[in-house]
């Protein structure tokens, strides 16, 4: 979505989401210095309720987050104004997200509609927006059903993602509760925007959790973290189909079966991949990604440096890579070689529960 210009000192917004039930402001406001990995705190909402995961419109102008609580069966979503003369985010609205426990949101590049992953409500939600930014009430909800076969954790839908694909004509939802990983097409100007696509949905392996995704920058090629199993599938796609081509494990042997594995990040040349664990493991596999295949290689497996690496982030130049350590409220700053993938210490930042981190460049888009 944002580019940047290789060889010059870079300075980027960056916006961490937070679970505000140990003392966090909500969501905080950073200018990170690409050059140096360093950052600087420029605000907080100070009163967001669990803004867990959030996302950034293609101008930079507005930010969208879940509100991952359950009120009334329905969690929130969140739409702000960014103010870059204060550097500070300003509330517009909130909606009711749909479901309990929204934990996954994205956008559309024009900026016109926002989809919503309510975990526990076990199914997915889609909202317009207005020219002010703010967002306008659902047009359109899609119940998830069934269960799996862990008795703890798949006994019904668990919506876990919403992912658009580059060309923005397919939308993504793993289930974690399922099993299952849904196609469907979006066509903006359709009655219902969201329709099933050819396939619906393909089946992963039973008890596996499919957990978050992300697609090679040609948009052939799925990349699936499993949260329950610990695998890493890779899929090709295809006219809105899926086909299971390879699976990889992300951990050392006899690491155990907690995996708890969370996300994943493709680095900006496409040349490797990051899968984060939590459980008993708090590591980030490093994959290389073969260059005619998009097939992956396992190249090393770091430890996060912290408590359950919830969520991470790569600079938009490449240079370094952020984890998230929920558990241990902190962020640690990895510097990437981008040569051989491997990551070495480099900074961290005390922030209370830290759950998701986006950055865009601090000039993008136009200010009002």
């Amino acid at each position: 979505m944002f580019t940047c210009h290789m060889g010059v000192a870079q300075h980027f917004y960056l916006f961490a989401g937070t679970y505000t039930n140990n003392g966090s402001k909500g969501i905080y406001v950073y200018d990170f210095d690409a050059e140096n990995g360093t950052v600087r705190l420029l605000s907080d909402t100070d009163s967001a309720e669990n803004p867990s995961y959030p996302c950034i419109s293609g101008d930079g102008n507005f930010l969208y987050a879940v509100n991952e609580v359950d009120i009334e069966e329905s969690g929130r979503v969140s739409a702000y104004y960014f103010d870059r003369r204060q550097s500070k985010l300003q509330l517009i609205n909130q909606q009711r997200s749909g479901g309990a426990h929204p934990c996954h949101i994205s956008i559309t590049g024009d900026g016109k509609m926002v989809f919503v992953a309510n975990y526990t409500g076990g199914n997915l939600a889609s909202f317009p927006t207005d020219k002010t930014g703010a967002l306008l009430p659902s047009i359109q909800q899609i119940q998830h059903s069934g269960k799996s076969v862990d008795s703890i954790r798949q006994t019904k839908a668990h919506v876990h993602a919403v992912s658009l694909s580059p060309d923005e004509k397919y939308l993504l939802t793993p289930d974690l509760g399922t099993d299952k990983i849904h196609v469907y097409r979006y066509n903006a100007n359709a009655a219902k925007v969201l329709t099933s696509g050819k396939e619906g949905f393909i089946k992963s392996t039973p008890g596996s959790g499919p957990r978050q995704l992300c697609f090679s920058a040609n948009g052939k090629l799925v990349y699936v973290v499993e949260e329950l199993s610990g695998m890493l599938t890779v899929y090709s796609f295809q006219g809105g189909m899926l086909k299971k081509l390879a699976g990889y494990s992300g951990h050392a042997p006899g690491a155990g079966n907690n995996h708890g594995s969370a996300d994943i990040q493709i680095s900006p040349d496409g040349k490797f991949l990051y899968m984060s664990n939590r459980g008993d493991e708090n590591t980030v596999a490093i994959f290389k990604v073969e260059e005619k295949t998009g097939l992956l290689k396992p190249a090393g497996i770091q430890s996060s440096e912290g408590n359950h690496p919830r969520n991470m982030l790569i600079d938009p130049t490449g240079r370094f890579l952020l984890v998230g350590n929920m558990k241990s409220n902190e962020v640690v700053i990895f510097k990437r070689n981008r040569v051989t993938g491997q990551l070495s210490v480099t900074g961290r930042f005390a922030i209370s529960s830290p759950s998701c981190l986006k950055m865009m460049p601090i000039d993008t888009g136009k200010k009002r």
